[in-house]
């Protein structure tokens, strides 16, 4: 299979750069105080976007980041410790955290939000192909789990998604034989389905302001791994 680099874009040497990062740190402070206000987080993003001049991948970066402080605090509350996963039943959202690990894999650009969640700009955009990461994605994942000592591993695929059958088989044959038992379900809406469970293994933002409980696993697997680099744009803001 050909080496692709998942969430790989050129320009991100640039707008990344130590120079960049220190203006979106301030550019990021803006956001906050704006979202604490209940601004829209769109709006939010245009004004301070144009006010510092930034490109659509610096804006789309301060939007994955920043959070207001009561949505950082009520993920927080409901955040599990890895203890509390011991024989539970973790429902996953397959595509968020998949394709997460693959860009880690990549060395492509991630990011260390304020709800200390650890999120990639590689939108899917309803397209998805297996690459050559895909194989070390569900490894380290299947690795996880099994540490994590998990009765039952659920994942969700977003039916609409190009490739989400393929994801299926690939996922159950990666996790065969594991200590752990595996479902995959391809679903042609997965938020609403994990907004209403626990133990839900994700990123996304809107899942996690209305799941009952969730663990922060793309943190348990790379905090510790010389794989990648998160960038801090909001290190003074985290709760």
């Amino acid at each position: 299979m050909t080496e692709v680099k998942r969430g790989f874009v050129p320009t991100d040497s640039e707008d990344f750069s130590i120079e960049s990062i220190n203006t979106l740190h301030t550019a990021g402070e803006d956001v906050y105080f704006l979202l604490n206000r209940d601004y829209p987080i769109k709006n939010a993003i245009t004004f301070v976007g144009n006010r510092y001049q930034l490109s659509e991948r610096q804006r789309t970066a301060l939007s994955r980041v920043v959070s207001p402080e009561k949505s950082i605090i009520s993920r927080r509350e409901r955040e599990l410790s890895a203890g509390k996963l011991s024989g539970q039943t973790v429902h996953i959202d397959g595509f968020n955290i998949i394709i997460t690990l693959e860009t880690a894999f990549s060395g492509s650009t991630l990011f260390r939000c304020m709800d200390n969640t650890i999120r990639d700009l590689a939108g899917l955009r309803g397209s998805y192909r297996l690459i050559d990461k895909t194989d070390i994605a569900l490894e380290v994942l299947a690795d996880a789990l099994t540490e994590l000592d998990v009765y039952k591993a659920v994942f969700y695929l977003d039916k609409p998604v190009s490739n989400s059958g393929r994801l299926k088989k690939k996922i159950l044959d990666s996790m065969s034989g594991k200590a752990f038992i595996t479902e995959v379900y391809t679903e042609n809406a997965v938020d609403p389905i994990l907004e209403n469970l626990e133990n839900v293994i994700t990123a996304d933002a809107i899942i996690l302001d209305r799941c009952k409980s969730w663990f922060n696993i793309n943190d348990y697997i790379l905090e510790n791994n010389d794989c990648c680099q998160c960038i801090d744009i909001c290190r003074n803001r985290r709760i």
